[in-house]
């Protein structure tokens, strides 16, 4: 147990946990101020799950990482496991506003969003480090809310956007998720360069 408590603190998970927290907080709060309606709208749901992810994404790089590339931890495992919680919170902070007026759903749009923005994360840690590894879903997601896609393309393309009934959408989710982790957890995040490191 220890070694999971060290493991969390290196990745500075109870401050990620604390920030992502308040954030939520923050968006349903301006969320409730500002909306009539039951369920906030697409875009403002997308960008919950965006500031969540992006908060999550500080999780995914050690501040030492030649601690990441030695084999006396089993890596792959607690790389994973470390996805799967952070899919589990991000999650559980979204679907907590189902008890309330003001909602961010529906359900099946949540987890999808989560999931893909997450593997696209991921995936982003993995080839280009986890400090920048927010920047292609910070784009993809404000392309998204700006145009909407139509048709087969248009639909995959804009796949936080859609309906949760949006099949491309859905397919383009499963392949971001499915892809970033299977390379997040091979890999690990990719080693900070010197000016990264300050």
């Amino acid at each position: 147990m220890r070694g999971l408590t060290l493991y969390a603190r290196s990745r500075r998970v109870p401050a990620a946990f604390g920030a992502a927290v308040a954030g939520m907080a923050i968006a349903w709060l301006l969320a409730a101020a500002f909306s009539d309606a039951d369920e906030v709208s697409s875009a403002v749901r997308n960008l919950t799950v965006l500031l969540l992810v992006a908060v999550v994404t500080a999780t995914l790089g050690s501040p030492d990482d030649s601690l990441d590339r030695t084999a006396a931890r089993p890596w792959t495992w607690l790389r994973m496991s470390h996805l799967v919680t952070a899919v589990g919170f991000v999650l559980l902070l979204l679907l907590t506003t189902l008890l309330t007026g003001t909602r961010f759903g529906p359900f099946g749009s949540v987890v999808r969003d989560t999931v893909g923005l997450l593997g696209l994360t991921a995936l982003g840690a993995a080839t280009v480090g986890a400090t920048r590894s927010w920047f292609v879903p910070l784009g993809w997601t404000l392309c998204a809310a700006v145009f909407s896609g139509t048709g087969t393309a248009g639909e995959a393309l804009t796949w936080q956007a859609q309906a949760s009934g949006s099949r491309p959408a859905a397919v383009v989710a499963t392949v971001l998720a499915v892809t970033g982790a299977i390379v997040y957890v091979s890999r690990g995040p990719r080693p900070r360069t010197p000016s990264e490191n300050g």
